[in-house]
Formats: structure tokens, C-alpha cells, sequence
């Protein structure tokens, strides 16, 4: 005959906790921390103060981050055979570091960069430079902030740019573009001439990107970091805008809040942080670029 064994104070039906499943008694409240109450934009402040000793600058020439930008931008899909140029200030004013015509973006170093002035005279290094740099030419001469241009035609960017319609800038990693991206609708023809220095240096504006129709990117960047890093992100964009529009409407994010991200992301610190980490990356490939 079989008994039927009742524990004390379990009704017939009741689940049976065993003591490794019962939570500790009491429980066990967390002490309260020093930052949970403080307000967001103090919170953007203390972080951004913590970034400026915990980011470490980088130690590169300007050659070095030239050429290491040309390698990175190939390696993101920049390259599109002989076409587009990277450029930044040297030492002597009206002059710029560029590549030689000839080379492209997998085989620039720092030993075979160029140093011209704004006629495209070459005063340091061998060959001569791509004739398209004159726009680089007349945008350094509008804008005194600028340090780095970047001019590619990656295929997103360039595709977009067939279609005539701006850069749409509505996702978070994207917004150091946010309304920070100029549109160029009308193709001026080749940019070999001064016309399109002048038209592009006045379409640009005082922004740091601009959209050319049937043409490519322009990033003017006040540094090499931000102007790398910047033109990574335009290219995504774009890549992410055309992926968006095939599978329905782009909405458009606040306004204020596009700003709050754009200048929570673009900062010196932040961009030169990852340039360093692109910089890491490329040199697993390309370490014969930094001589």
C-alpha cells in the first residue's frame, strides 16, 4: 500500500522552492552612486573633460597621417582608380601635401607625397600633381579653418550622387554630418579649372561636407583625423541612404537632437581616437606607408 507523503504547510499543487533557488533575504539594495542624479548635459561635460587625459594624441608627421589616410580610404572604398585627391596645409603658408598623379591611394607613403603651392607648382617631391587640385587650391583660400580636403568617389557616394538629391543624414552615427553637409546639384563639369574652384568653394559654404551631383564626396576638414574619419562616415551614409530609400521612406530625426549628437561625436578627441584605431587597422596591411 502506497502513503501519501504531505509536507508541512504545502498545499497539493504548490511548486517547491529549494534553498539555491530562493533569493537571498534580505535584499540587498545597492548603495546609491555619485552620477545617477546628475543631469545629461552635465554628464556630456564630465565625460567629455575624462576623454581629454584618457584619449592619448598620436604621435604621426603630417606626411604619415596623409599617407595613412590614403590607405584607409582605400581600404573603406575609396578608391576608384586615379581619381580624387587628399590634400592638407604644410608648413609654408599657401602650400599643401598631396599625392603624385600616377599613384593610387594603396601606394601613397610618406617619402612620395608632394608639396605644391596654389598653381600646382611642385616644390618638394617628384611628378607632378592631379590638375584637379586646383579647387583644393581656391576652398583653402575660403576657408581659413580648413587643414585637410578629402575628394573621392566611393561607389555609394557616387551613386547617390547620381540620383541628385542631398545626403540624408537620419541615424545616430551619422550625425557628425547632421546639417553639417552641403549640396551641390548642378555638375560644373571636370574640376580642372578655376569656375569650379569657385562654384564648389561657395557651395560648400562653412560646412565641413558637401554632395556633388554626378560627381563624388568633399570633406573640408580642420584636421587630417576629422577629415578621415569624416569622410568613413560619408561614405556609409550614403550606403545606409540608398539601403533606407529601397525599402521605403527616410524619417527625419529632431532637430535638436541631431545637434546634441553632432557635437557630442564630433570633437577633436573623439575623431582622433578613431583615427588611431583606423590607423591600427590599416597598418596590419599597410605598414610600408609611414616612410
Amino acid at each position: 500500500m502506497t502513503q501519501s507523503v504531505i509536507k508541512i504547510g504545502v498545499c497539493p499543487g504548490d511548486a517547491i522552492t529549494t534553498n539555491s533557488q530562493r533569493p537571498p533575504f534580505p535584499m540587498q539594495v545597492p548603495p546609491m552612486t555619485t552620477t545617477m542624479h546628475i543631469p545629461k548635459d552635465q554628464l556630456v561635460k564630465l565625460a567629455q573633460q575624462q576623454m581629454l587625459t584618457a584619449l592619448a594624441d598620436n604621435t604621426y608627421t603630417a606626411r604619415q597621417k596623409l599617407a595613412l589616410t590614403c590607405r584607409i580610404l582605400f581600404d573603406g572604398g575609396h578608391d576608384s582608380g586615379l581619381a580624387g585627391q587628399i590634400t592638407a596645409r604644410a608648413q609654408e603658408p599657401g602650400t599643401y601635401y598631396t599625392q603624385q598623379l600616377g599613384l593610387g591611394f594603396d601606394e601613397i607613403a610618406a617619402s612620395n607625397l608632394l608639396v605644391v603651392d596654389e598653381d600646382l607648382t611642385v616644390l618638394q617631391g617628384r611628378g607632378m600633381a592631379n590638375p584637379a587640385n586646383r579647387f583644393h587650391s581656391w576652398l583653402y583660400r575660403a576657408r581659413p579653418d580648413v587643414n585637410c580636403i578629402i575628394h573621392t568617389h566611393p561607389l555609394h557616394s557616387a551613386a547617390l550622387s547620381m540620383l541628385e538629391v542631398p545626403l540624408a543624414i537620419s541615424h545616430m552615427d551619422l550625425c557628425p554630418l547632421f546639417d553639417d553637409c552641403a549640396f551641390l546639384k548642378e555638375w560644373p563639369g571636370v574640376p580642372v579649372g578655376n569656375e569650379e574652384g569657385e562654384i564648389i568653394a561657395k557651395a560648400i559654404g562653412d560646412k565641413r561636407a558637401i554632395l556633388l551631383s554626378h560627381h563624388g564626396l568633399l570633406i573640408a576638414g580642420g584636421s587630417i583625423e576629422e577629415a578621415c574619419v569624416l569622410a568613413l562616415l560619408f561614405e556609409r551614409a550614403a550606403k545606409m541612404q540608398l539601403l533606407a530609400m529601397g525599402a521605403g521612406d527616410i524619417r527625419p530625426i529632431p532637430e535638436a537632437l541631431g545637434k546634441e549628437a553632432h557635437d557630442w561625436i564630433s570633437t577633436p578627441k573623439r575623431h582622433g581616437a578613431a583615427f588611431s584605431y583606423y590607423a591600427r587597422r590599416a597598418l596590419r596591411a599597410h605598414g610600408d606607408c609611414l616612410g
